[in-house]
């Protein structure tokens, strides 16, 4: 029915406002008498086999959604209906921001992928924080944190430290956005004296707290090796949790269906979708790899089917995420991912 009538009708829209649509909806959700025990009906299914723990954190299962897609925070409860064993939220500011100007966000469907230079926008952390108290989360919530833009890079830290501590007693675990190709200078916090600059005060920061929250950064995929491995030799020595590999991607490699024409006059913006899933499945493969098992890592990154979660986990990933499958395939894959699991589990 979503391939053949819903998704159909939301892609008459542009995309920005297909995706209030589909937020809109999801709040009526709420006052709609028995909504939220069909949709789980429908797509969620105990799958014990399929729990596992990761960063002292169990989950329900190994398929959460990535961030970017509840950019504020507001409908974690409703999205974990559709199956997800976590919910990453953001990314979060301490400030809101508009984010670019419009338009900012385009689908490019015969290549299944997304065209987004969004800027993060959102409402801010201390919204998120309102929607967090009021609505207790029934799922595992990632809180995705970065600066605001107009913060020069030198004072990125604050901006961080001051999102992970109004955040911090309000989710399960953290991500840091260091590499967003939509904001400017953002993925220069990549470069090892930025990241450690901004990890080790957030570090000493969370010895403060009563509860441990695991802390992981995000990395790009067009981050060259040596640099990603100043990055790895860092995260091994410095405590960080894991790493979610990886962001979207300035390259526009794999896009089939659009002319350089077509590509230019979109213009900038971070790829996503099945073409970025063989460059991000290397990376994933390269830092399993790399620190041989021992950070844990989630691979996210073009992922559209059962078998592809699966070849993910094999290079390496612990967790995997979807946000551009979730779009194009609809609300069945995270049932259908974790069906596939299973049945190959026991096989």
């Amino acid at each position: 029915m979503y391939k053949r009538i819903i998704r159909p009708i939301l892609f008459c829209f542009n995309a920005e406002t297909a995706h209030n649509i589909i937020f809109t909806c999801l709040s009526w959700l709420r006052c709609i008498p028995f909504a939220k025990w069909i949709l789980r009906l429908i797509y969620t299914r105990k799958t014990p086999s399929l729990e596992r723990e990761v960063f002292g954190i169990r989950f329900r299962n190994p398929v959460g959604l990535a961030g970017g897609l509840d950019k504020n925070g507001e409908h974690y409860n409703e999205l974990a209906d559709f199956g997800f064993g976590f919910i990453e939220i953001g990314s979060l500011t301490p400030e809101p921001q508009p984010g670019n100007p419009k338009p900012r966000l385009f689908r490019v469907v015969k290549d299944k992928a997304i065209i987004n230079r969004m800027g993060i926008n959102n409402k801010g952390v201390r919204n998120a924080v309102e929607h967090l108290k009021k609505d207790r989360p029934k799922v595992i919530v990632a809180g995705n944190i970065s600066k605001n833009t107009s913060s020069i890079n030198d004072d990125a830290a604050k901006d961080y430290e001051s999102a992970f501590a109004l955040l911090y007693d309000f989710v399960d675990m953290f991500v840091l956005n260091i590499s967003c190709p939509n904001v400017v200078g953002l993925s220069a916090l990549q470069d090892v004296s930025f990241l450690a600059d901004i990890v080790d005060k957030l570090l000493n920061l969370r010895m403060y707290f009563d509860e441990y929250r695991p802390i992981l950064i995000k990395v790009s995929p067009d981050v060259p090796h040596q640099q990603l491995d100043e990055i790895i030799d860092y995260a091994m020595m410095s405590g960080i949790d894991g790493i979610v590999a990886g962001n979207t991607t300035r390259s526009r490699d794999g896009l089939k269906s659009l002319s350089a024409e077509e590509i230019e006059e979109i213009g900038n913006g971070g790829l996503s979708g099945a073409p970025l899933y063989e460059k991000n499945l290397a990376l994933v493969r390269y830092i399993h790899d790399k620190t041989r098992g021992r950070l844990p890592i989630i691979g996210v990154g073009g992922i559209m089917s059962g078998p592809q979660a699966a070849e993910m986990l094999d290079a390496g990933a612990s967790l995997v995420e979807i946000y551009t499958g979730f779009i194009y395939e609809g609300p069945a894959i995270v049932r259908k991912i974790n069906s596939y699991l299973q049945k190959r589990q026991k096989k």
